[in-house]
């Protein structure tokens, strides 16, 4: 005999689901927005450069945000990603899922879930062109903190 019977199934409760659902996609929205500005924030603390904020959460399942930046000596790179974690840790109580790349410092990647931070030399960033591959993602740029204190433009 099977337990299917419509009793089990109400359909009021499936509205009050898509509700409850609603808002809790709207909550992480706003905390991935406000964890992808904090990167942003710490980033600019070290002077990384070229900051490119894509929000990809419509062209890819990987994540809502890209942070794509540019550090000019292995040890900047390897002090922004550092800058990234710390900041993260105090503001957020969280640390990266993944980490890549540390160890050469060229290219580091920092995965929080839904925000993907790559800090790269010059060179790894002109090759991987990781902003052409992702060109359907809405791109927020940002300012320099010598240029406006790191807003949004």
């Amino acid at each position: 005999m099977s337990d299917y019977f419509q009793g089990n199934f109400p359909l009021q409760s499936v509205s009050e689901i898509k509700s409850a659902l609603r808002g809790l996609e709207s909550q992480t929205k706003e905390v991935s927005d406000n964890l992808a500005l904090t990167v942003a924030e710490a980033a600019l603390d070290r002077k990384a450069d070229d900051i490119l904020v894509l929000k990809v959460t419509d062209v890819s399942y990987l994540a809502d945000y890209f942070v794509i930046m540019t550090g000019y000596s292995r040890v900047q790179v390897r002090a922004i990603a550092e800058s990234v974690e710390a900041k993260v840790q105090t503001d957020w109580q969280r640390r990266p899922l993944q980490t890549e790349g540390k160890a050469d410092s060229s290219w580091v990647l920092l995965d929080y879930g839904e925000v993907i931070v790559h800090i790269m030399m010059p060179t790894e960033r002109e090759f991987y062109n990781l902003e052409a591959f992702w060109v359907h993602a809405e791109r927020i740029s940002l300012k320099n903190s010598d240029e406006g204190g790191g807003k949004p433009q």
